[in-house]
């Protein structure tokens, strides 16, 4: 019998909530855990990751009483915060083929497109009004050096008679975004954007009519091992027969996770309405695009005319602790909005209306992982979704929910799941001053090559450190 200790959130306060979450008034709808109460499956965070395993579960084990247990309210964290970006996982074949092996890779790709498929499901029965659009996404290239980042990616998928990444070059970009930063790229057309938040709150919604049991406003500080184990809040104790950590960010502190997994934060600014101004330049659509820095731009139009514009920072948390600073950052954006009127100079005088932040779990092979804290079989995971979550949870679910039942599956069979195989990070202080160095030299690296500059030897040598590609 072993106690784990759970790393606390920081809530943020309204005014460092993404826009997301504001612009819907979005809060708890069910009340705080208090007192004794017993479950079959206890989940502990009521994100995507976290209300997709509820949902898989009850639709192979309806009896199941499961309870979901939330430290802020369903959607607060990174479900909340994102960029609203929706594509499969064939943008990362070539990662999944090396992790798993080509059959299971194109698997695991499949599904996420099914998943896609699942989300316009619950938009077009009005089960979840998400704001899907499935106007495509397009991965970019501005820069000589961004040129083809794409193709290990894409060269699988030609191998495998797969089409679904469609090269596109400089005319169809300017007509789909308006913009003539990127020159060339692939587009994903069964892919597009959410409100993620709007999803986030749905999908409670969706768990609450099924019968799931959520309590929101109830931190977890720690967990006991044991039949059943033990869930102590502050003011109540639940006992579950299986435990499912589906915290994302705020899972990487426990210790058993902490080896293989590193947190950063990824900032991001909403515009006012803008939508003459995208109009006039010809963006229209729903469509979201990346392009291919290091540290990737991501962006989309909402449905309200708004311009989101996010942008991975590379700031690493020591010892993936992390606190307000990881809600919101001083200086409102700048670098995001540098980076925007970089590839839209027509919203150099829009207003920023809203900008956060928010912590990434990322593992070295940027791919999640799955499975129990070693020598806890009653006490599983799922972490490391390196922000790329939307169709990509609703499979972490299926993998979660057949751990959880013990079944004998291809979900719990995946090569997603088991810690063995991933890479060990080095221990602090040296990742943390390692990752820093590194940081600096990427947004060196970065800032030349937009401007299709060449680093210099050592910083191109201390940019290739990063874990990943």
């Amino acid at each position: 019998m072993a106690t784990h200790r759970l790393e606390q959130p920081t809530i943020a306060p309204e005014g460092d909530r993404s826009f997301w979450l504001r612009d819907l008034g979005a809060g708890p709808a069910t009340q705080p855990f208090v007192g004794e109460a017993e479950c079959d499956v206890a989940i502990v965070g009521g994100g995507y990751t976290g209300l997709w395993t509820a949902l898989r579960l009850k639709e192979q084990a309806p009896e199941l009483r499961v309870t979901i247990l939330e430290a802020d309210f369903c959607g607060a964290g990174a479900s909340g915060r994102n960029g609203g970006q929706v594509h499969s996982w064939f943008a990362e074949i070539d990662l999944l083929t090396r992790l798993v092996g080509p059959d299971e890779a194109l698997m695991l790709c499949h599904a996420t497109a099914e998943a896609i498929e699942e989300l316009a499901g619950l938009q077009a029965s009005g089960t979840i009004d998400m704001e899907l659009r499935l106007d495509g996404w397009l991965w970019t290239a501005s820069s000589r050096a961004q040129e083809c980042a794409w193709e290990p990616a894409a060269a699988i998928c030609r191998a495998r008679g797969e089409t679904c990444l469609r090269e596109i070059g400089r005319e169809e970009i300017l007509a789909r975004t308006g913009s003539g930063a990127s020159y060339m790229g692939v587009l994903e057309a069964r892919a597009g954007t959410v409100q993620p938040a709007k999803l986030a709150l749905g999908l409670r919604a969706l768990a609450l009519a099924r019968g799931v049991v959520i309590h929101e406003k109830s931190p977890v500080a720690e967990i006991t091992s044991g039949q059943p184990c033990t869930l102590r809040m502050g003011r109540g104790v639940l006992r579950a027969g299986k435990v499912v950590i589906a915290s994302n960010a705020w899972a990487a502190a426990l210790p058993a996770l902490r080896r293989h997994l590193y947190v950063v934060d990824s900032q991001v600014i909403a515009t006012e309405p803008v939508g003459d101004t995208l109009d006039r330049i010809g963006w229209t659509g729903g469509e979201s695009i990346c392009d291919a820095q290091a540290h990737v731009l991501y962006y989309q139009r909402t449905t309200g005319g708004r311009v989101i514009f996010g942008r991975g920072s590379g700031n690493v948390a020591y010892g993936n602790r992390f606190g307000a600073a990881f809600n919101r950052r001083p200086g409102g954006g700048e670098d995001n909005l540098r980076e925007m009127h970089r590839v839209y100079p027509e919203l150099r005088g829009a207003r920023i209306a809203a900008d956060w932040s928010g912590p990434i779990d990322c593992s070295a092979e940027h791919l999640p992982v799955f499975g129990h804290l070693p020598g806890e079989p009653d006490i599983l995971f799922g972490v490391g979704f390196n922000g790329t979550g939307i169709a990509q949870t609703p499979v972490a679910g299926r993998i979660l929910a057949s751990l959880a039942l013990g079944r004998d599956d291809r979900w719990s069979r995946c090569g997603l799941v088991g810690l063995d195989r991933r890479m060990v990070l080095p221990p602090e202080p040296i990742r943390t001053l390692g990752a820093r160095v590194v940081r600096r030299a990427i947004r060196i690296r970065n800032d030349l090559e937009i401007g299709n500059r060449t680093a210099g030897p050592l910083v191109r040598w201390l940019s290739s450190l990063t874990p990943g590609r």
